[in-house]
């Protein structure tokens, strides 16, 4: 077992050496340290009292609508805050107001570029993506800035499908071109005779949501469909009856292809000179996703040489394109000005949808539409939500135990549970932990966004082990441990017997509790404040710190007492509502059997 001296405080001086500040929900405040002895026969008692206040804020949040937004989505966000509704704005002006704003919602119009994030000056909390894509966000930014990026990827799915069936059959049929030539006083039936549907390949490149929509509708009209989507399900396209196939083969069996995937480093100008000449000759594209994944000019090359034979398109590299665009005017190219998602109901819907995700991310709720936090389906959500408290509240007392200046670096966080390890992710207690490490000792607000990245920022090393133990598989968790290798304790009691700061706790009727300090069990809610007094176990103790507190009209919620053997070493744990006044702690500290304690509010 490692020897542990208890020392003499110094003003705690933990490093997790901290970038620019950023906002923070919290302030610390180390108070003087204070040694109690009466004799030089007896160990040293002291306290540390770390408090942690609400930061000041207005009563209501600013959210800037940056784009035309659905009615009912301006009603819900009015009940919560104050919105201001600015459209097209220049980048300078964006950035000249997005400093006075909490929350920003844009459409596909907007970009949201880094700049934006640093005139933010950390008061922007959370931007709001009305639609699927998120291109036009620098994630990268956000997530350093500590902003989460929510977006509303279900209500305009039907919508954005629709559109890209309506094109691919009017593109099949000539209906644009016939209506224009009708109304020009011509009638010519037989220069737009079109192609059947029925019995033809459709591949759909990007099985997301929107894509496998299609795929469904397609499938409804006869066609045989194929799909490419390197993160696809194979099961899902096989319970759908599509069939998934290499990028090459799609493009080059289909005689028709639907394109769905977000524009990333990888997808922008997939389909250009070399892709196009792999196709079959006559093949039919449409394109509803976003325009850079097109090279423009070689679809043009590409119509000209009669590789393809027509083009639907809803978006384009530049939005709105130039009038005189060769790819708008071309004969065999049905356009469409973004409709995909323009709905009377997706509209509302997703109105709807992005205004919840925004409302619910400035409450401090847990983001199921989250694209720059960890991604967890909304019934995980509901099932962790007691052992995020947990984790959060376990890391905030663990890095409180720490002393010295060589700072925190190692940290092991054990899971204890009866469930498969893919059946548990972690990733969203991982991030509350360290929310819970970093903040209490550092001036940089840390959420969900910006957990990893400033853990790693900051030199912290997390590890994640997870012990499978008999049990009901219905319970997520039975325990998380989190333990603080080489570090200094500010309370002996806190060292395991390898010598590390370990705390354990576990969800009891929904509430956090811990269960283990070092090596002593102990129960108390993690609820308010927390005393822990390490002490000779002897009879009287509990009786006499319950009176001290009880005298100042100190309520007791919890006390629990663990101990190595009667009348050895003992560890009480003791939550309190209130926080007890500096000479109610000093009389705790002169209690004869207690060596050493500690003063915590969570």
């Amino acid at each position: 077992m490692a020897s542990f001296k208890t020392p003499a405080l110094k003003n705690p001086s933990l490093s997790l050496s901290s970038k620019p500040r950023l906002p923070s929900a919290f302030s610390v405040s180390f108070r003087d340290n204070l040694r109690f002895s009466r004799s030089s026969s007896r160990p040293q008692r002291r306290f540390l009292i770390i408090t942690a206040s609400a930061a000041s804020i207005s009563s209501k949040p600013t959210v800037l609508v940056a784009e035309k937004l659905g009615e009912a989505g301006l009603t819900l966000l009015k009940e919560f805050a104050n919105v201001d509704c600015s459209y097209s704005l220049s980048p300078e002006e964006l950035c000249t107001k997005i400093s006075l704003c909490d929350a920003l919602i844009v459409r596909s119009g907007t970009k949201v570029s880094r700049e934006v994030f640093e005139s933010a000056g950390g008061r922007l909390k959370v931007v709001g993506r009305a639609g699927v894509g998120i291109d036009n966000v620098d994630l990268a930014a956000a997530t350093e800035h500590g902003c989460l990026v929510v977006n509303a990827p279900t209500s305009n799915t039907v919508a954005a499908a629709e559109h890209g069936v309506a094109l691919l059959s009017a593109m099949a049929r000539n209906v644009a071109q016939a209506d224009a030539s009708m109304k020009a006083g011509k009638w010519q039936r037989n220069k737009y005779v079109g192609v059947s549907l029925v019995g033809k390949t459709l591949a759909v490149l990007g099985f997301g949501k929107v894509g496998s929509e299609v795929a469904r509708r397609a499938k409804g009209l006869g066609m045989h469909v194929i799909a490419h989507d390197p993160y696809a399900s194979a099961d899902r396209a096989r319970a759908i009856g599509v069939e998934l196939v290499s990028f090459e083969e799609a493009i080059s069996t289909a005689d028709f292809i639907s394109l769905h995937m977000p524009l990333t480093a990888a997808t922008n100008k997939m389909l250009n000179d070399e892709t196009f000449a792999k196709m079959r000759k006559g093949v039919r594209i449409v394109n509803v996703a976003r325009g850079g994944v097109i090279d423009e000019d070689a679809l043009v090359r590409a119509l000209d040489a009669g590789i393809v034979a027509q083009a639907a398109l809803d978006v384009f590299t530049e939005e709105p394109p130039k009038q005189d665009s060769k790819l708008v005017q071309h004969e065999r190219v049905t356009v469409t000005p973004h409709l995909g998602a323009s709905t009377i109901e997706a509209q509302e819907g997703v109105a709807i949808e992005i205004a919840e995700a925004v409302v619910g991310a400035l409450k401090g709720e847990l983001a199921a539409t989250a694209v720059n936090a960890p991604m967890v389906p909304a019934e995980v959500l509901i099932e962790l939500k007691p052992y995020v408290e947990l984790a959060e509240k376990l890391g905030r007392l663990a890095v409180q135990l720490v002393a010295g200046v060589s700072g925190v670096k190692n940290v092991k966080v054990s899971y204890a549970s009866s469930r498969a390890p893919d059946d548990l992710d972690t990733r969203l207690l991982r991030a509350m932990i360290t929310k819970g490490l970093i903040e209490p000792i550092s001036s940089v607000y840390v959420n969900l966004v910006n957990a990893d990245y400033t853990a790693k920022q900051r030199g912290l090393r997390i590890t994640e082990e997870r012990i499978v133990i008999d049990g009901s598989p219905e319970c997520p968790l039975e325990s998380i441990q989190v333990q603080i290798a080489n570090v200094e304790s500010k309370f002996a009691g806190a060292i395991s017997e390898s010598g590390e700061i370990k705390v354990e706790g576990q969800v009891k009727d929904g509430i956090p509790h811990l269960t283990k300090v070092g090596s002593f069990q102990v129960d108390v809610s993690l609820e308010g404040s927390i005393i822990l007094c390490r002490q000779v176990d002897q009879p009287g103790i509990i009786g006499k710190v319950g009176s001290i507190l009880g005298q100042e009209n100190v309520n007791v919620s919890f006390m629990s007492v663990g101990r190595i053997a009667p009348r050895k070493q003992a560890v009480m744990a003791i939550g309190v509502d209130d926080q007890p006044s500096k000479g109610s702690l000093q009389r705790i500290g002169e209690v004869p059997a207690i060596e050493e304690f500690v003063f915590l509010k969570l």
